[in-house]
């Protein structure tokens, strides 16, 4: 059996789909929850790149943030060494254990945002970090506002998750994305950006195939809070595990590009299994490689879908 939870609502919403058993009983749990409007943590970001106007400079609300010298171009050519000092004393000075790092250029190469990560955890063992071309945007303040966000949210979301493992203790649980999908709830401690609007996707989700097949047998509604929080809880239900893989790479020829599609669909699948897809029966539902116009020849942006089967 599976257990569609809603939880936007004065109260869940609980569905059983399968045999109709107790949800103690169920062979996961899927959660429908948007975030919007959750508390958020105070984020300590870091931008690693040059000077810009005052408009243009990183913001953390709440939080703090700061730009240290380093970076690369979207060719991956160095713009400047990184600053380490300037990085150890923002994380051991700014107070907070929620960090957000986005480096000019990191789609193509990460290597100063995972420098940056590794500083961070010497000087606050117990940070919490989220790196900015984990997105995988192009844009340098996509990508930041989307690491900050991550970063800010992560806290609450892992008091949902402990809420929902109480509830329903020994259940695997998993937590609609937004667009499409489910991840685990470790992925959603992690990536809780992932199921921003888990709950609306849910719910369009639920409706459509409430208003076009029939419910099947065995769904039957254990706990309801209103036809829309059911609707949700439901279109959680029926969704799979998914995982994203967005890159910048350089191939310059058809066979080095195949080799960086290949590293790609490989990190989707290892991503997809993290979010919970049992290992065999993962797979690449989808692969798109377009030309950079404004970059040289050669430079590409490829973004990898995988989904699985929940073991």
């Amino acid at each position: 059996m599976i257990v569609g939870v809603a939880l936007d609502g004065p109260s869940p919403a609980v569905v059983a789909v399968g045999d109709g058993a107790p949800p103690s009983q169920a062979v996961r749990a899927c959660v429908a929850v948007d975030l919007d409007g959750i508390p958020r943590a105070p984020v300590a970001a870091i931008r690693v790149g040059g000077p810009c106007p005052p408009v243009l400079r990183p913001v953390a609300d709440p939080g703090v943030a700061t730009i240290v010298r380093g970076g690369h171009s979207l060719t991956g050519r160095p713009l400047a060494p990184l600053d380490t000092g300037a990085v150890r004393e923002f994380a051991a000075g700014c107070g907070l254990v929620d960090f957000a790092v986005t480096a000019t250029g990191s789609p193509m190469l990460a290597d100063h945002e995972l420098a940056v990560a590794a500083i961070i955890a010497a000087e606050v063992p117990a940070a919490r970090i989220t790196l900015s071309y984990e997105f995988g945007r192009p844009g340098l303040r996509e990508r930041e506002a989307h690491a900050i966000r991550n970063a800010a949210l992560g806290p609450e979301a892992g008091r949902i998750a402990d809420r929902v493992a109480r509830e329903l203790p020994g259940v695997p649980v998993f937590f609609a994305r937004t667009g499409s999908g489910l991840v685990s709830a470790h992925y959603f401690r992690r990536f809780p950006r992932a199921c921003d609007r888990g709950g609306t996707t849910s719910l369009r989700r639920g409706r459509a195939a409430l208003a076009t097949a029939d419910v099947p047998a065995p769904f039957q509604v254990i706990e309801s809070a209103g036809d829309d929080l059911l609707a949700a809880a439901y279109g959680a239900a029926l969704a799979r595990p998914e995982a994203q893989v967005e890159r910048i790479v350089q191939a310059r020829g058809r066979a080095e590009l195949d080799r960086a599609l290949q590293d790609a669909r490989d990190e989707a699948l290892t991503r997809v299994v993290s979010a919970g897809a049992a290992p065999g029966f993962a797979r690449i539902a989808e692969t798109t490689v377009n030309p950079l116009s404004y970059l040289p020849d050669g430079f590409y942006r490829v973004r990898v879908t995988a989904e699985g089967a929940t073991p």
